[in-house]
Parts: structure tokens; C-alpha cells; sequence
């Protein structure tokens, strides 16, 4: 079965993705690549509409049990049959600011992207999809890179993990700053 890392944008999942497909040298499946090389989007005006019916379809050919598929669209297009584990990483709503600044994201993205992470939208979808034996999520917010991936490597090898503990509305709820991330 294979294994999946899935977050919203900007948390880290491609950089973490790429270190331990080479580490543990599994097939990597980068959803969004598969789409594009595939021709099954719209372009729209910040975003790349994807047709999940057919990237489905083509994921469902791709996945091995040696592969390690990243993106945020994998609770949405990856037979549940196919995974046995899945990361979902996630990042303190004010460190991913400057991310979305630094890759210029318009106001309305950037505040769509900060609204998914702090409800944990994606971590919710994927244990819905996926279930709660299989989920797990990792706070990357003050982690290096390195250690994000030791920890995820040593979770899919031995199947031992320490989970964090997330609660984003409870930090931005306390900081008063609901208005700022919630506008409209």
C-alpha cells in the first residue's frame, strides 16, 4: 500500500516529500504534476481547476505499493484501497503569511488558504476519507526540514509516531485575531 503526504499550501509537503522518496527510495507521485502532465485542468485565474473524476482514474493505474504520493488534492482523488498511511502536515496559520506573501498570492487566496489551514480542512477530509487509523498530522511550524522527514521516515518504517496536537482557531481565537484571518 502506499503512503501519502497531504497539507494545505505552503506547510512543506513537496520539500519533505522529495527527501524521503530519496531516502526511502519510493516512487514519487506528485498529484499536481500528474494533472498537468496529463492535461485535465482549467486554468483559472489564480488556480488550476483539476478534473478529480479522471486524475482519479489515472492515479488509480499509477499508485504502487512503492510509492510515496504528495499533494493537497489526495483526500479528494486517491482510492482509499490504495493508502495505508497518510501525513498531513500543518503550519501555524502566521508563519504561512509571509509564504503566501513571498509567492504572491492575491488577498482572497491567500485568506482562503489561511481559513483551510486554521479549520484543518484537509486534515478533516482526508480522515473522513481515509480514517482515523491511517491519518496523522505533523506541526511543521518551528521544525526543520530534517526533522520533519526523520520523523515521517521513522513513522512509515516503524509505524511509531508522536502526533500533534493542532488547534489554529484556538491560537488566533486567543490572540483575538479572528477578523484578520475570517474578513468576510
Amino acid at each position: 500500500m502506499s503512503k501519502v503526504i497531504t497539507g494545505n499550501p505552503g506547510v512543506g509537503k513537496h520539500t519533505v516529500a522529495k527527501q524521503i522518496a530519496k531516502n526511502l527510495k519510493l516512487g514519487l507521485i506528485d498529484i499536481n504534476n500528474v494533472a498537468i502532465e496529463n492535461g485535465i485542468f482549467v486554468r483559472g485565474k489564480e488556480t488550476l481547476d483539476v478534473d478529480a473524476k479522471a486524475l482519479q482514474k489515472i492515479l488509480d493505474k499509477k499508485i504502487t505499493n512503492h510509492s510515496l504520493i504528495v499533494g493537497h488534492l489526495a483526500p479528494y482523488v486517491i482510492p482509499r484501497n490504495k493508502v495505508n498511511m497518510v501525513i498531513v502536515l500543518r503550519k501555524n496559520p502566521y508563519k504561512l503569511i509571509p509564504v503566501y506573501k513571498k509567492r504572491k498570492y492575491s488577498k482572497q487566496k491567500t485568506i482562503e488558504n489561511l481559513g483551510s489551514e486554521i479549520l484543518g480542512i484537509t486534515f478533516y477530509d482526508a480522515l473522513k476519507k481515509f480514517g482515523p487509523s491511517k491519518i496523522h498530522q505533523i506541526d511543521t511550524s518551528l521544525s526543520s526540514v530534517s526533522k520533519v522527514v526523520k520523523r515521517i521516515e521513522m513513522f512509515f518504517e516503524k509505524g511509531k509516531f508522536q502526533e500533534d496536537q493542532v488547534d489554529w482557531l484556538g491560537l488566533i481565537s486567543k490572540k483575538g485575531d479572528l477578523k484578520r484571518f475570517f474578513p468576510y
